[in-house]
């Protein structure tokens, strides 16, 4: 039941910090060997991550508050800024477009896969950070940060920016979550 347990503890942590249980080189394993690990259809490899850390954190929440001009309260955005780091999720729309090409008969799937790949990898990610004893949420400041962070990253212009994920040490556990009714979402037929 390990499995389920580290399912049930990740949580969306707002208060974090960076003060860590385990290795910034520790993080980097963590999301190279689960990055590598995650599925998708074809194989075709289109999700990407890049980590933030350190002068680049910091750099990156700043970017995001000045893009929204102060539409997003200062606090909000520290919240997260205080973290460790933050992972960027991307599709890489090359290859996407490639296997469209590849294989004509899926070609409108593919978009809708890659982006079923992205989510598997936030979730694995998000589940593998808090084994670690790491908080972390998921937020979604995009489309509207997506040309500041490929600029201050210096990415490719066909990555998509889906998700962002502030992480870092946890400095307050969340409120405990209701049980629901769970038969209301989940139907047996035999």
């Amino acid at each position: 039941m390990t499995f389920i347990n580290n399912l049930e503890k990740r949580r969306t942590y707002y208060n974090i910090n960076r003060e860590l249980p385990v290795s910034e080189s520790e993080i980097i394993e963590i999301i190279e060997q689960v990055t590598e690990a995650t599925p998708d259809a074809f194989n075709m490899k289109s999700a990407r991550a890049v980590v933030a850390l350190g002068e680049k954190q910091d750099l990156l929440w700043d970017t995001i508050y000045e893009v929204f001009d102060g539409q997003v309260a200062r606090e909000k955005i520290d919240s997260f800024k205080n973290g460790y780091g933050t992972i960027l999720y991307f599709i890489d729309e090359n290859v996407v477009e490639s296997l469209q090409k590849q294989f004509e008969f899926y070609a409108d799937k593919f978009p809708n896969w890659a982006s079923q790949a992205n989510g598997m990898l936030q979730f694995n990610l998000w589940t593998a950070l808090r084994e670690a004893g790491i908080g972390a949420s998921l937020q979604h400041y995009n489309p509207v940060i997506n040309e500041a962070v490929a600029k201050l990253f210096d990415l490719p212009e066909k990555w998509t920016l889906v998700a962002q994920m502030p992480f870092g040490g946890i400095g307050e556990e969340p409120a405990p979550k209701e049980k629901e009714d769970i038969a209301k979402r989940v139907i047996v037929k035999k």
